[in-house]
């Protein structure tokens, strides 16, 4: 389905059905896709929970427009999904900058939110990692990706993530057009990827923590531990699951045990 959030501005939503409330809003991360949560949402329909994964502005399947490419408006955006298709309040997932995104929607529109699940993300403080915005820019700069075969890209993430399904490598396949010869291109243009990448360094999302007063659950995996606890020793209500060597895309490579952490949000053991 496709809702207006915007003049001209309509993004993408991947609903699966489910008779119990409260539902769940998916979001996925920077130049990724909704599709990314297909195997997740499977998961929770099985337990009678209906889900919504949204396909960000320039991102999958929904309109690109020429501005509005930040963690602010992301998170508008999201809000007006939530109010357009009469949910609230639902539970929340975001991954990577994902999470920041839903961090700053709950912040700023608590009454919306239900819970919030943060899976590798929401605690992302570029800042932090690097000392200014030139080498943040130099280190986050998207590859060229464009012109290559699909063909190829799909044989380096089988080789890079051999447990991943072939459903999650088709999604991730999925972050990038293929054309008729069988050629990539991006969905999201370089210049509205690094206008988000500044976003996000300008506006850490730190500044929200103590106004999330819902449960939070912060899902690190790898070496993103230490700064997940941290960040929810700022939160007022707040628990951490690691996933000890786990891919960035959790929701990609562990479906079942991330669907299994979102339904604990709903007292679903």
């Amino acid at each position: 389905m496709k809702v207006t959030v915007a003049d001209g501005v309509a993004l993408n939503v991947r609903h699966t059905a489910g008779s119990s409330a409260p539902a769940f809003l998916l979001v996925h991360g920077l130049a990724s896709n909704a599709r990314l949560w297909d195997l997740v949402a499977g998961f929770l329909s099985a337990a009678g929970h209906p889900s919504y994964a949204v396909d960000l502005r320039g991102h999958g399947e929904s309109d690109l427009p020429s501005s509005g490419f930040s963690t602010a408006a992301a998170a508008a955006d999201l809000a007006e999904v939530i109010s357009s298709l009469g949910l609230p309040p639902v539970v929340v997932a975001g991954q990577s900058w994902g999470g920041n995104v839903v961090v700053e929607l709950a912040a700023r529109h608590p009454s919306l939110v239900r819970a919030l699940a943060l899976v590798d993300g929401g605690w992302i403080d570029l800042p932090a990692q690097f000392g200014s915005w030139s080498a943040c820019e130099a280190a986050l700069r998207p590859p060229d990706l464009d012109g290559m075969r699909a063909d190829d890209l799909l044989a380096r993430l089988r080789a890079g993530h051999p447990d991943w399904s072939s459903a999650a490598v088709e999604a991730t396949l999925a972050n990038l057009r293929v054309d008729a010869d069988g050629r990539l291109s991006r969905r999201l243009p370089v210049d509205r990827h690094m206008e988000i990448v500044r976003s996000m360094y300008d506006h850490p999302p730190g500044r929200f923590f103590s106004a999330l007063t819902m449960p939070v659950l912060l899902m690190p995996a790898g070496r993103s531990v230490a700064r997940a606890r941290a960040a929810a020793a700022d939160m007022p209500s707040a628990t951490v699951h690691e996933y000890p060597g786990g891919d960035h895309d959790l929701h990609a490579q562990s479906p079942a045990a991330v669907a299994a952490d979102l339904l604990s949000l709903v007292g679903v053991p």
